[in-house]
């Protein structure tokens, strides 16, 4: 089993900046990937951004591209998810989650995705 914690979310103002935490413990795996999602309000929950563990290879949803950067410390077994200009469309749920992957392969799909943190609420306001 895997467990993970995420931290960081709270209120800001629009252009402001935030960074978001994802502590992981537990089973181990030769690699995986770890990702951010987000679900606002009515609205289903989506991909932010994913890292592979191994290469670092990232991936950004296009409505993050250029504002939010995903990274990982190895030996605090931690993803961050550093965001910066944050607009009122990224209030949201932020969900930490994470998979074994094949090596150096990085899935953008919810349902690839076995472990999920609690979610961590991060507001925007205009």
């Amino acid at each position: 089993q895997v467990q993970l914690v995420e931290s960081g979310g709270e209120l800001v103002q629009a252009g402001g900046s935030l960074r978001l935490s994802c502590a992981a413990s537990g089973r181990t795996f030769s690699d995986a990937a770890m990702a951010w999602f987000r679900q606002a309000p009515g609205k289903d929950r989506e991909i932010a951004a994913a890292i592979s563990w191994s290469t670092s290879t990232p991936y950004y949803a296009g409505s993050v591209k250029g504002r939010f950067t995903i990274s990982r410390d190895n030996a605090k077994n931690t993803v961050y998810l550093q965001m910066s200009s944050l607009k009122p469309e990224d209030t949201a749920v932020y969900y930490c989650a994470a998979t074994p992957t094949p090596a150096g392969i990085v899935y953008t799909t919810i349902g690839r995705y076995s472990y999920w943190g609690q979610g961590t609420q991060v507001t925007v306001s205009s």
